[in-house]
């Protein structure tokens, strides 16, 4: 696949290894294009002869998949000024809507979340789905946490968008774990601001610790 990566960020290198653990080819965009091309030229070195490179808005069209490594509220911006250029494609919300100040609340309505707010703000034919909320960037350049792979929560409406992220997930080493429609966002982002929040008691685990299903 071709993953289109919106975000140059920590969490952007850590899905970006991961990819390009898979075998994929990424394409990177940000804000600043200077910092894409410094994230591509890092990835670069730590996967000689990966195919990895910055890009512009405008190569999404040749996207497979399309990553939103970035906070709820700029993944809105994106996917609105992005439009009909997301129409069809598989597009993926990796973010929380916390409140930072405290960590113990969501900003969104108890009865939504920000993964269905984005897919109400995307244009029609936008497959929406949430995916890598519940892992950190250090676990997901390591791709594993006490010696087990990362389960990777996977939520959306669409079965062939599902399917197609947890294709992305396993090919880089780690676990899919499909948990059913886009509501089900509401409760993976509840679970990963309790594990957020876990990361700032003076015994926390250094933003290295992983959510796992774990059974015999």
């Amino acid at each position: 696949m071709q993953v289109f990566i919106v975000g140059t960020g920590n969490m952007a290198g850590g899905i970006a290894t991961r990819a390009l653990a898979g075998g994929h080819t990424v394409r990177l965009v940000g804000t600043d294009p200077a910092k894409a091309t410094a994230l591509a030229d890092a990835l670069g070195e730590r996967a000689p002869g990966a195919d990895v490179a910055p890009a512009v808005p405008d190569a999404v069209g040749s996207a497979d998949v399309v990553v939103l490594a970035v906070p709820f509220d700029a993944a809105r911006q994106v996917v609105t000024e992005y439009g009909d250029r997301l129409a069809g494609k598989t597009v993926v919300d990796i973010s929380n809507p916390v409140d930072f100040s405290t960590f113990d609340s969501l900003t969104v309505p108890a009865d939504s979340s920000g993964a269905q707010q984005l897919a109400e703000a995307a244009a029609p034919g936008t497959h929406l789905v949430k995916a890598f909320n519940t892992t950190f960037a250090g676990a997901l350049v390591a791709g594993e946490v006490g010696g087990l792979p990362l389960d990777v929560f996977i939520a959306g409406d669409d079965a062939a968008a599902r399917d197609q992220v947890a294709e992305l997930v396993a090919s880089g080493g780690l676990n899919p774990v499909v948990v059913g429609a886009l509501r089900h966002a509401r409760e993976l982002e509840g679970i990963q601001l309790l594990h957020m929040a876990l990361q700032t008691r003076p015994e926390g685990h250094g933003w290295m610790s992983a959510i796992k299903i774990v059974a015999p």
